[in-house]
């Protein structure tokens, strides 16, 4: 998709990139399940409509894509090539967004757990933090 693809591709391929359900998402989805644990999905009367619910332990999980939540990696780091001042805008109001609702949840002591695009490659470590965080 370099710089030269075509406005309505780019488009068609911005549209199809999907907000739940994604690829990451269903990976931690299936972890979670292995381990044992029942969760709820994207529950609207909670602050960012957290991708896994643990209601009984007050706990959610975040499944953020590295490039589209501004994370630090070598992924999340990169600018896109046009239109920069609107992609640099876009994911910083992502990044305030995404830490207003977990100052949100904390406030009303829910505990928060992120899991970047990136750490998915690495699936032991990506297991025992799900198991350190969820607890018995």
């Amino acid at each position: 998709m370099g710089t030269n693809c075509p406005t309505e591709k780019r488009s068609r391929i911005m549209r199809a990139v999907k907000g739940r359900d994604t690829a990451p998402e269903m990976q931690v989805r299936r972890l979670v399940f292995g381990l044992g644990y029942r969760y709820r999905l994207h529950r609207k009367d909670l602050p960012g409509k957290p991708d896994l619910v643990f209601i009984g332990r007050r706990k959610v999980v975040f499944v953020h894509g590295c490039f589209w939540h501004g994370h630090d990696c070598r992924r999340g780091c990169r600018t896109p090539k046009t239109n920069v001042n609107y992609w640099r805008n876009k994911l910083a109001r992502n990044r305030a967004r995404d830490a207003a609702n977990v100052a949100a949840l904390e406030t009303k002591d829910w505990r928060v757990l992120v899991i970047w695009e990136c750490d998915l490659r690495r699936n032991v470590q990506i297991t025992s933090r799900l198991r350190r965080f969820l607890g018995r």
